[in-house]
């Protein structure tokens, strides 16, 4: 049996290696940085339609913060892709976990202005009245099929509540005229 390590076969291991650590980082940070486009993009057309200027120049700054946020991470991940060429054992979790904090960052740093407070306040009304009008006609929809609708069985309760009220202040009256006889 021949041993068949050679120096050149350990550096072409090694760049394999690292060529591969560099694709995966390029990818990864095209996706984070897509990801960014599409959320600020969305955020953007969504403030840009429920908040002032005060809130708006607020949520840019929230927005810069996160920035911010997301290109330490890009930082930190070439740093630790650079350690680990120079030999440093280089956890891949590490990665992950970059993202991960930074993740939670960037959005705690939109998230907390008052700018995504309104946007999120006006997003939840629409919510509201979306689901009230879906209410209102799946109400008139069955009561039009003559079922019986929530309603229909609130008035009832309110007028039997009503009725047992009547009835306990009659039962009241002839208690007393029954007093007054005896």
């Amino acid at each position: 049996m021949t041993d068949s390590y050679t120096p050149d076969a350990a550096a072409q291991n090694w760049n394999s290696f690292v060529e591969q650590m560099n694709e995966q980082f390029m990818d990864a940070f095209e996706q984070n940085v897509e990801a960014q486009a599409e959320f600020v993009e969305s955020w953007t057309e969504t403030l840009e339609t429920s908040i002032d200027d005060d809130e708006m120049t607020e949520g840019v700054k929230g927005y810069a913060r996160a920035y911010e946020a997301w290109m330490d991470a890009a930082q930190q991940m070439v740093d630790r892709v650079n350690d680990s060429a120079q030999g440093e054992d280089v956890e891949v979790e590490e990665f992950r976990d970059i993202w991960l904090n930074t993740a939670n960052e960037a959005f705690k740093e939109a998230m907390s202005t008052t700018a995504f407070a309104a946007a999120t306040g006006e997003s939840v009304q629409q919510a509201l009245d979306i689901r009230q009008q879906a209410d209102e006609a799946a109400e008139s929809t069955l009561h039009d099929l003559g079922f019986a609708t929530e309603g229909d069985i609130v008035e009832i309760g309110e007028r039997l509540v009503e009725l047992e009220r009547r009835q306990h202040a009659v039962e009241q009256k002839l208690d007393r005229i029954i007093e007054e006889l005896e």
